[in-house]
């Protein structure tokens, strides 16, 4: 009930008691000119008395509960106010998409493990059987795991100087993380596939990434190559340029010459 509607129950019930006691004074009178006739409405007004003492024991309990829910209700909006302001913050730096994680089919130069060869190593896998890597794969590939995917604050982007900063925005460097991830993990599954599950025209970029990936420099770390920097978000143009420099500063990247190729590493959490 609301407390509201319980003040104006109780204001009335203190009315109609008003209204009783005069009743009552009349027939106390009346019970002394006419002794014999009173006896039935004091009776009457005895079970009306007793029957609004029990509705205003209703009322008052009710109130009681009201006030014990009230400070229960005031925590629980300061805990969804506090829930709130998370979800505020969080949303302010998380991208706006995550990349898929697509397999590339190498014999088309798309995908990158057959479902048959999947399938095949799930059925080894069930029975007990090893499954031995293949013989081209480096043996630190096998605990690479994926790309990560150490995205930027909002606090870290407002921390750089304007003009390093310039009109970068915060899903437009996060959206570039995601590309150079996907960039890690499409050169990740050259470099591990067997030369039988290569298309040709894909041989000599898997054995060209198979080099620089065991340089000291890169060995067991994920990168790209700058001529990877295709879009959709990351490209080889100035925004690009400028998201580099500073994911760099940021620590999320370091880079290194290989050859004719410039290699972007990508780096973990520390």
């Amino acid at each position: 009930m609301d407390p509201k509607q319980a003040g104006s129950s109780l204001d009335s019930l203190i009315s109609s008691f008003n209204t009783r006691i005069a009743e009552l004074q009349e027939l106390v009178i009346a019970r002394n000119m006419y002794p014999a006739s009173s006896v039935t409405d004091l009776s009457a007004v005895d079970a009306a008395l007793k029957g609004m003492e029990l509705q205003v024991k209703a009322i008052k309990d009710r109130l009681h509960e009201e006030a014990e829910a009230i400070p229960k209700a005031k925590k629980l909006i300061a805990k969804s106010l506090q829930q709130q302001k998370k979800l505020q913050s969080m949303s302010g730096y998380a991208p706006s998409y995550l990349p898929e994680r697509t397999t590339l089919n190498l014999d088309s130069g798309r995908s990158l493990v057959p479902e048959a060869l999947k399938q095949q190593q799930l059925q080894q896998s069930n029975q007990g059987i090893m499954v031995e890597e293949p013989a081209a794969l480096p043996k630190e590939k096998k605990s690479r795991g994926s790309p990560p995917l150490w995205y930027l604050t909002a606090v870290e982007l407002d921390s750089l100087s304007s003009y390093m900063r310039g009109r970068l925005t915060l899903e437009k460097v996060n959206a570039a993380i995601s590309d150079m991830a996907t960039y890690a993990e499409a050169n990740a599954q050259l470099v591990a596939a067997p030369k039988k599950k290569l298309a040709e025209n894909l041989w000599e970029r898997a054995l060209e990434l198979r080099d620089i990936a065991m340089t000291d420099s890169v060995k067991g770390k994920h990168f790209f190559l700058e001529t990877d920097m295709k879009g959709p978000s990351l490209k080889l143009d100035n925004t690009g340029k400028s998201i580099l420099t500073v994911l760099r500063h940021l620590g999320r990247i370091s880079e290194t010459r290989i050859g004719h190729h410039r290699v972007i590493i990508l780096l973990k959490p520390q």
